[in-house]
């Protein structure tokens, strides 16, 4: 390739073979998942502790359950914003540090009120750095990968959710609760060092800065050095509109118009039953009288059989595009309506739970890898990070609706045919949006001619 010439970044990602660097970045960003999906749960783990510590009422968790939750409404927003002005890398390092300082304070909490505003804080960054890392690896998967990349590296969360049931059981009883905020502040902090050395920025994010060309030619060198490219080359993103300036309105252009919110919703209505699941199940099973070490080896039972859900998708949605993600919410329904079937056996608990998991965080696996090839470079962090946000507002429904119901006083029977609810709205909204995607993003982006409306210049 003579230099001077125009390079589309689009064919160099895909005719990449994946080796040693895409390796590299898929472990690095699931790490960084494993340790994010760790401190959201960690919370759940801690909460049967610290009624008897601190006395406080189960309702009262609610609250604490809800902050991190709350959190999530703006931190993918902020540092969606961050990651495409700044680039993706930058975004997670500095999320990293900062939810690891904040979570590492819980450990010297004195009562719920205190604990509730650190996980707020904390959960600014834990749901903020999460659409920079979905972006980072979307713009460095070949087309024919992305969802693969993408599930690869975010089922560390599922992985990392089901952690600190393995440390409760095994270390709480010793050590207490503060154990679990030990680990959730530290391990981040040491990989947000890491990640200063070895997480690469991404070349797309770097092609639409002109001051960034030096350190786009080095990672293009480093990616391929066969390619000939240097300071006179022009780089283009020939599947989207290579915009560099960000603006918020891109997320609803043309058919993005029904897109993004279909997608919002549709997130919010897994993450709704995801963080009831999550955050109450200890809790709930407990006071049903199941063993607490019963009750935690529950949820850890919950978020592995996500990561198999997951991984059980990925290719299906690379080669279909988001039809099984409907399938998902259908199957879901009547699983999670039998979770509190009464005279349930633990083993059928844990069979139910595992099958919760499977559906419900793997369809939830499907929208976050199907989100990132709807929008262009300039705002895709942005796009990401503003379905996490939307979602995260069933996040925060979910535990704050089941203090409510526990109030109520209904039978575990009773709450989980309401959260039933969220599912079926959920497969009426995904499968309005599963043929508009096949047709205006799947066919596309293996098309090679972007279909989506580009934004009109500001100013024009």
């Amino acid at each position: 390739m003579a230099d001077g010439q125009t390079v589309d970044l689009v064919q160099v990602i895909d005719r990449q073979k994946i080796g040693g660097f895409h390796i590299a970045l898929i472990l690095l960003s699931f790490f960084t998942m494993v340790i994010d999906g760790y401190d959201i749960g960690a919370a759940a783990f801690a909460a049967p502790a610290l009624i008897k510590e601190w006395h406080v009422s189960r309702e009262a968790l609610g609250f604490m359950f809800s902050a991190g939750l709350v959190a999530g409404l703006f931190g993918p927003w902020m540092f969606g914003y961050f990651g495409d002005r700044f680039g993706r890398k930058n975004a997670v390092v500095v999320g990293l540090f900062f939810f690891g300082a904040l979570t590492l304070a819980s450990v010297w909490s004195t009562d719920i009120s205190m604990l509730a505003y650190l996980r707020f804080f904390a959960g600014l960054g834990i749901s903020g750095m999460l659409p920079a890392v979905v972006a980072l690896n979307n713009e460095f998967a070949p087309r024919r990968l992305q969802a693969t990349m993408v599930t690869i590296m975010f089922a560390g969360i599922t992985f990392g959710g089901g952690l600190p049931g393995i440390v409760a059981a095994k270390y709480m009883a010793t050590d207490g609760w503060r154990i679990l905020f030990w680990i959730g502040g530290l391990f981040p902090i040491a990989l947000g060092v890491l990640h200063i050395f070895a997480l690469p920025e991404s070349i797309k994010f770097l092609s639409l800065r002109e001051d960034r060309k030096p350190a786009l030619l080095r990672l293009l060198r480093r990616i391929d050095p066969s390619l000939r490219v240097d300071e006179r080359t022009h780089f283009v993103i020939s599947t989207e509109d290579n915009r560099t300036k960000f603006q918020p309105s891109a997320l609803f252009v043309g058919k993005l118009k029904f897109i993004t919110p279909l997608f919002w919703v549709s997130t919010a209505c897994s993450l709704m039953v995801f963080y009831f699941i999550n955050q109450w199940m200890p809790t709930l099973l407990s006071g049903a009288g199941i063993p607490l070490t019963h009750a935690v080896l529950a949820i850890t039972v919950f978020q592995f059989a996500g990561t198999l859900g997951g991984l059980a998708i990925m290719y299906p949605l690379d080669r279909w595009g988001f039809f099984p993600v409907p399938i998902l919410f259908a199957l879901g329904i009547p699983v999670v309506f039998f979770i509190g079937h009464p005279n349930m056996p633990d083993w059928g608990i844990m069979l139910l739970l595992a099958g919760a998991g499977f559906t419900v965080l793997g369809l939830n696996f499907g929208n976050i890898a199907m989100i990132g090839p709807v929008y262009p470079t300039y705002v895709r962090s942005w796009g990401v990070g503003a379905t996490f946000g939307a979602g995260r507002v069933g996040g925060v429904l979910g535990p704050a609706i089941g203090g409510i119901l526990l109030g109520l006083h209904l039978t575990l029977q009773q709450i989980f045919w309401v959260a039933c609810l969220p599912l079926v709205l959920g497969l009426i909204v995904t499968a309005i949006l599963t043929p508009i995607y096949l047709r205006e993003v799947h066919q596309v982006k293996f098309g090679g001619t972007a279909r989506l409306k580009p934004v009109p210049a500001v100013g024009h």
